[in-house]
């Protein structure tokens, strides 16, 4: 393996890029032995619990925490009338109160934080503060909030965001299909709830240590909560149990900082898995209204699209998924007029944000069912419709931004096109392997098959002219005899394994074995969200310009000892190209240490034109394709989804273990979304809090998987890599429905399917 660079051929190194070497959180997670955030633990520390809301929309008339205070071994009881700076804050817009002053807009809406020497004695001081609610009637539909009647539940309206996309102009065409369709509102299910630990320090300030996802736009929200100047609110990452955008949010963080800075104390919070449900965003639910014009032949003429996401009480991230719904709106497809409007919609439900697919995922499965449904009035297989209309590189999207890198949307297509299929069933069957079969629920009666095929286009990193960039510092010296380097960045690591690909650029572009990742803090610059599989890209290419920068000097360092040839590293060693092994590092390097930092940019983006929607408003565009094979009682309205096949460009495997690992983990999302995953709600109320009633896949659900991956370098990005993880969450949903649809001949347009969608009881 090589990795070209300014300076030369890079020689490969064991374990580098391309390699799938073991994780080095592995072992220990497997073992238990991984300390997350939850297990954190500090002497003489306190407990925290948070006071929420019951009701979606309501007047705060008073609160009273007297007799919560007199409870022994209750140290605090705070309300908005304590928090030192601005009791605002939000991802994108400061519009969520850190304590509820005047009014609650959702149901689980924090109104007051209690700190006690034990988690039981806080949380039955939280039962003993009285607030006093006037309940309002909530506003519970995005579209009605959008177009009215409905009463303004912010200052400036309903409407978090508006993103129109117009291009061209939308005449007749000789085939027209319309449909309108839903997308539930699913939650991230990550497995370690919220959690931290919060320690006041001899300067005034605080050391939180938390399971986020961003630790500095984290530091920049509780700096301005408490009032106090940056250098005094310090962030190290915990361990963090999973993510998938549900942490980029603030939940304990401000809370467990003004309980230890007014105890004294150090503090810590953890979520139960009910706390968690109200206590983090969750996927926009939405409704979309799509018509689809074509000719005879199905070849796209225009798309046009209303879409309605819920955003619900709060901003959060709400504009960039809007934003994504709508650039993103049409799919991977060439269409040369397109009328589309999105708006992101003010809500009593509970807040939405971040969640894998962004936006991607709403709009996916609404134009994918609108290919389903062009093929059927054309004619044509649903594969032949999406390659007749599929994009490539070269295609100019909606908003009029060439697709400049490799587009292999007909690839992709093809490829889960001429997989095998799964065996027909004959003679004995496992019941395990059909609908409702581990409850033997049934032997194959009114059990039916179908096949379905989807493809979907997902932007990767930071878009719309943000200034997306990471910090990374690399340090290259002697220890204990041997060369070693060590990283520190403030990427957080949140399960995906990018300590895994740090080492491994490490490796690739140092030539060492040895390579150490601090912890992720906030004493180094900003590296951004891990979110919108952009970690890799960006991170990744801090890491390896550190790196480069390191080699040059040492490269300098070694020409005045050897005059001015060509150098390479690999394996420890100085390499000439011309002359071979020159020295080994360790020699070279002396008693001196290297150390370069490097704030890292990816190329320049453009905010949208507020009218037309156009600008070249993306980084990179990532593709995948799924073929789904389900079976289906048509009797009971179970479904088993049999075969999950895939086909994903990459751009370049960095781990291809851990691509596969992407590939399978996003896939089984987008299939939880598609037969089971949804926080239901009533009247802005969620009804299912625990994971006994929001149900989510496991390894009885998912099925087998052949993936084939693609490698079509992106010339614009490091090592050629695409960012991996979203992109199979949007496909997998539509494929699966479409199967379903296939199988039984309804129209579906709702996800996700249950039972009796299916039975029509």
């Amino acid at each position: 393996m090589t990795a070209s660079t300014e300076t030369g051929q890079v020689s490969g190194t064991a374990n580098g890029v391309g390699d799938s070497p073991q994780r080095p959180d592995g072992t220990i997670k497997v073992r238990g032995e991984f300390a997350y955030s939850s297990d954190l633990w500090h002497e003489d520390m306190l407990w925290g619990a948070t006071l929420r809301s019951p009701h979606p929309y309501a007047r705060i008339t008073g609160i009273d925490i007297t007799e919560a205070l007199k409870l022994p071994g209750v140290y605090a009881v705070l309300t908005h009338e304590d928090v030192p700076g601005v009791n605002r804050y939000g991802l994108e817009h400061p519009d969520q109160p850190v304590l509820a002053v005047d009014v609650v807009r959702y149901q689980g809406e924090p109104v007051a934080v209690v700190a006690a020497d034990h988690p039981e004695t806080a949380r039955r001081a939280m039962e003993r503060v009285r607030v006093g609610y006037e309940v309002l009637d909530p506003v519970t539909d995005a579209e009605t909030a959008v177009d009215g009647p409905a009463p303004s539940l912010h200052p400036g309206g309903n409407v978090v965001r508006h993103v129109p996309i117009r291009r061209g102009e939308i005449g007749e065409a000789a085939v027209v299909v319309r449909g309108t369709y839903e997308v539930g509102m699913q939650d991230q299910a990550f497995l370690g709830p919220e959690s931290g630990l919060a320690v006041p320090a001899e300067d005034g300030g605080i050391d939180l240590f938390v399971a986020t996802q961003w630790l500095h736009v984290d530091q920049q929200q509780i700096v301005a909560a408490l009032g106090l100047p940056a250098d005094k609110v310090r962030l190290t990452l915990g361990g963090v149990g999973g993510a998938f955008g549900g942490r980029e949010d603030l939940s304990i963080q401000v809370h467990a900082c003004l309980l230890a800075l007014h105890t004294g104390k150090p503090m810590k919070m953890v979520y139960n898995r009910e706390e968690s449900f109200y206590g983090h965003v969750h996927r926009h639910p939405a409704r979309m209204y799509y018509e689809h014009g074509a000719d005879e032949n199905g070849k796209l003429l225009y798309v046009k699209a209303k879409l309605y996401l819920d955003g619900g009480a709060y901003a959060s991230s709400t504009g960039a998924v809007v934003a994504n719904a709508a650039t993103l709106g049409v799919g991977p497809y060439d269409v040369p007029n397109v009328e589309i409007d999105c708006w992101g919609a003010y809500t009593n439900n509970p807040p939405c944000g971040a969640m894998r697919g962004f936006g991607a995922v709403q709009a996916g499965f609404a134009y994918e069912s609108q290919m389903d449904r062009l093929a059927e009035a054309c004619g044509l297989d649903p594969v032949e419709v999406r390659v007749r209309n599929a994009m490539r590189e070269g295609t100019l999207m909606p908003t009029g931004q060439v697709v400049d890198s490799a587009a292999p949307v007909e690839e992709l297509l093809r490829r889960v096109e001429r997989k095998s299929l799964p065996a027909e069933r004959s003679g004995e069957v496992d019941l395990r392997t059909l609908p409702g079969g581990v409850s033997n629920t049934t032997h194959g009666e009114g059990v039916v098959r179908g096949v379905g095929y989807a493809v979907g286009i997902k932007n990767i990193c930071f878009s719309e002219g943000f200034d997306d960039y990471s910090t990374a510092r690399v340090r290259l010296q002697v220890v204990g005899g041997e060369v070693a380097a060590t990283v520190h960045t403030a990427a957080c690591e949140v399960g995906q394994g990018l300590v895994t690909v740090m080492q491994q650029i490490v490796r690739t572009e140092l030539g060492v074995e040895q390579v150490t990742i601090l912890p992720m803090d906030t004493t180094i610059g900003n590296a951004g969200s891990t979110s919108a599989s952009r970690q890799t890209y960006v991170t990744g290419g801090a890491v390896q310009a550190a790196c480069l920068a390191v080699r040059k000097s040492l490269f300098s360092r070694a020409a005045g000892r050897f005059g001015g040839a060509e150098f390479t590293v690999s394996g420890g060693k100085l390499v000439s190209k011309k002359d071979g092994v020159l020295a080994d590092l360790v020699e070279v390097l002396g008693d001196d240490a290297l150390d370069e930092t490097v704030e890292w940019r990816h190329r320049p983006t453009e905010t949208l034109d507020p009218e037309t929607g156009a600008g070249d408003a993306h980084v990179q565009y990532g593709f995948a394709a799924h073929r789904a094979v389900v079976d289906v009682d048509v009797e009971l309205g179970l479904v088993k989804v049999i075969a999950l096949d895939c086909a994903q460009d990459v751009g370049k495997a960095m781990n291809p273990q851990a691509v596969l690992g992407q590939i399978h983990g996003g896939s089984a999302q987008g299939l939880g979304l598609a037969v089971m995953e949804e926080i239901q709600t009533e009247g802005g109320k969620i009804r299912n809090p625990s994971f006994t009633d929001y149900l989510i896949p496991t390894v009885l659900d998912m099925p087998p998987m052949s993936i084939d991956v693609l490698e079509l370098a992106d010339p614009n990005a490091p090592y050629g890599l695409r960012g991996v993880g979203e992109p199979p969450t949007i496909s997998s949903t539509p494929a699966i429905v479409a199967a379903i649809r296939q199988a039984t001949g309804l129209a579906l347009s709702r996800v996700p399917v249950r039972p009796e969608h299916i039975t029509g009881t």
